[in-house]
C-alpha cells in the first residue's frame, strides 16, 4: 500500500500545429479513441488515481466535452494564455491546496503509456520517500529531448531543454520523458517560484527540479524500461507511427494467448478487445473499440468489426462484413456483404450474404433493435428494417425487405410475382435497328 493519495494533472491544452488539423492534438484517435483517453485509462488504471485534473486550452470546449462525457473522476481546468507546462501544473494549485499526497504529471499526447509503468513509478517514488521522482529514459539519440543533468557525484541537479542546452549537455543521453511524481506538499510551492527567463519566455516544468534540489529536496529518477511508451503525438506521421506500434503490440499478446493471425502487416486490432484461442483472423480485417470475441471463430478477410461487438464462440464473419454494437451467439454464421447493427443474433443463425440491418432512422436520428433469435436464417440481399425481431427457426427469403416480426417457423416473402416476357430482347434489338436485322 502507498503512504498517500494519488491526483493526476494531464496537460492537453497545447493546439498541436504540426498536426494541421482544426481537432485539438489530444483528440485525435487510434483505433477511434482518442489521445487523452488512452493516457487517462493508464493513470486510472493503476487503481492509484481517484481524481484527475486535466489542464485544457486550444479548442477548450472540445476536450472538455469528451472529458465530461467519458471520465467522472477527472475535472478540465482553463490554461489561457499558455504560458508553458510549469503554468499549467499551476493552474491545478488551487484545487490541491490542502492536499497532502502525491501528484503525477503526464501529458495528454502520450497514448503508448501504460497503467503498469505508471504504478511501478509511483511505487518506486513512495518506496525511495523521494519529494520529487522524473521518469527518464536512455537514448542513442537523444535529440529534441530535455537532459538530465548529473553533478560530478551523480546527483541529479537540473532538467535543461534542448533549445537551451550547451554542447556539453547535448551529449547527455539520459533524457526526461515527461512524467512527474510530485509530494505535493513539499514541492508545490515550486510552481509560484518559477521564472521564465529562457528562450521561449516560458514557465518550464522541469525548473522544479532545480527548485527541489535547491531546497536540498529528495530528487529521483525512475529510468524507463521500454521508451516506445514515451512517443509523444505532434504530427499526423507520428500518428501513424503509434498506431502501428500499439498494434504490433497488441497482436503479439494476442497470437501469444493463441489467436491466429494470417497476416499481421495487414492486420488491425484495438488493444481493447479481447479473443479467444483458436480463433482466426484473416487479412485486412479492422477491429475498433472495446469488442469481446470467442473461442474458435474466423473473421474476415476485409472484415470490420466496430465498439460494443460480443461474439461468441464458433461464429464466422464472412469478407465484407460490418459488425456494429451487436451480440452474435456461438455457432451463427454472418455471410459476405452483410452489415449487423444494434443487433442481437441468437446461437445457430445463418445470416445469407448481402443481408443488411437497417438501424437508424436519418429524419429522428434513432437507431432501433433487430432481434433474430436461434436457428433463424436469412436469404441473401435482405433488408431488415428496425425494430423487428425474427423468431426462432424462422426463414426470410432471398431479397425481402422485412418491416414487421416473423413469426416461429414461418417463412417470410416479399417479392413481386416474376413475371416473363418472351422475345422482349429480341424486340428491342429490331426497335433499336429500324427494323432492319
Amino acid at each position: 500500500m502507498l503512504e498517500k493519495k494519488v491526483k493526476s494533472i494531464v496537460l492537453a491544452a497545447g493546439k498541436g500545429t504540426r498536426m494541421k488539423s482544426e481537432l485539438p492534438k489530444v483528440l485525435h484517435v487510434i483505433f477511434n479513441k482518442p489521445l487523452l483517453g488512452y493516457v487517462l485509462d493508464a493513470v486510472n488504471n493503476t487503481e492509484y488515481v481517484d481524481e484527475n485534473f486535466v489542464i485544457v486550452g486550444h479548442e477548450s470546449e472540445k476536450v472538455e466535452a469528451f472529458v465530461k462525457d467519458n471520465y467522472k473522476n477527472a475535472k478540465c481546468i482553463m490554461q489561457c494564455p499558455q504560458l508553458g507546462t510549469g503554468d499549467a501544473v499551476n493552474k491545478a494549485t488551487p484545487y490541491l491546496k490542502d492536499f497532502d499526497g502525491y501528484v503525477i504529471v503526464v501529458c495528454g499526447d502520450t497514448p503508448l503509456i501504460t497503467a503498469e509503468t505508471i504504478k511501478n513509478f509511483v511505487e518506486f517514488h513512495d518506496n525511495n520517500h523521494a519529494d520529487l521522482t522524473v521518469m527518464s529514459a536512455i537514448f542513442e539519440n537523444p535529440k529534441n529531448y530535455g537532459r538530465i543533468i548529473r553533478d560530478k557525484n551523480n546527483k541529479f541537479v537540473a532538467i535543461v531543454e534542448e533549445k537551451d542546452a550547451t554542447p556539453e549537455q547535448k551529449a547527455v543521453k539520459e533524457i526526461n520523458a515527461g512524467i512527474y511524481c510530485i509530494n505535493w506538499k513539499t514541492v508545490s510551492d515550486a510552481f509560484s517560484n518559477l521564472q521564465n527567463n529562457n528562450a521561449q519566455g516560458e514557465y518550464y516544468l522541469t525548473d522544479i527540479v532545480k527548485w527541489a534540489v535547491g531546497k536540498n529536496l529528495s530528487v529521483q529518477s525512475y529510468i524507463l524500461d521500454n521508451n516506445e511508451e514515451i512517443f509523444g503525438i505532434n504530427s499526423k506521421v507520428q500518428l501513424a507511427e503509434a498506431t502501428k506500434i500499439l498494434n504490433k503490440k497488441t497482436l503479439i499478446n494476442l497470437m501469444q494467448e493463441g489467436v491466429q493471425i494470417v497476416d499481421p502487416d495487414t492486420t488491425y486490432i484495438s488493444p481493447e478487445t479481447t479473443i479467444g484461442a483458436d480463433t482466426i483472423i484473416l487479412p485486412n480485417v479492422y477491429i475498433t473499440g472495446k469488442n469481446t470475441i470467442g473461442k474458435n471463430c474466423k473473421i474476415g478477410p476485409f472484415s470490420h468489426v466496430r465498439d460494443g461487438a460480443i461474439i461468441g464462440n464458433n461464429v464466422r464473419i464472412g469478407n465484407f462484413v460490418e459488425i456494429k454494437k451487436s451480440v452474435i451467439k456461438d455457432n451463427t454464421n454472418v455471410s459476405h456483404l452483410s452489415y449487423i447493427g444494434d443487433s442481437e443474433l441468437g446461437s445457430r443463425v445463418n445470416i445469407g450474404a448481402g443481408t443488411i440491418t437497417a438501424n437508424y432512422n436519418p429524419i429522428s436520428k434513432v437507431k432501433s433493435k433487430t432481434i433474430i433469435k436461434d436457428g433463424a436464417n436469412t436469404g441473401s440481399n435482405s433488408v431488415l428494417v428496425a425494430p423487428v425481431t425474427i423468431n426462432e427457426m424462422a426463414s426470410v427469403a432471398a431479397g425481402s425487405i422485412i418491416t414487421k416480426d416473423v413469426e416461429a417457423y414461418s417463412l417470410a416473402v416479399t417479392r413481386s410475382p416474376l413475371r416473363i416476357i418472351s422475345n422482349w430482347v429480341k424486340m428491342k434489338i429490331e426497335q433499336l435497328s429500324g427494323g432492319n436485322k
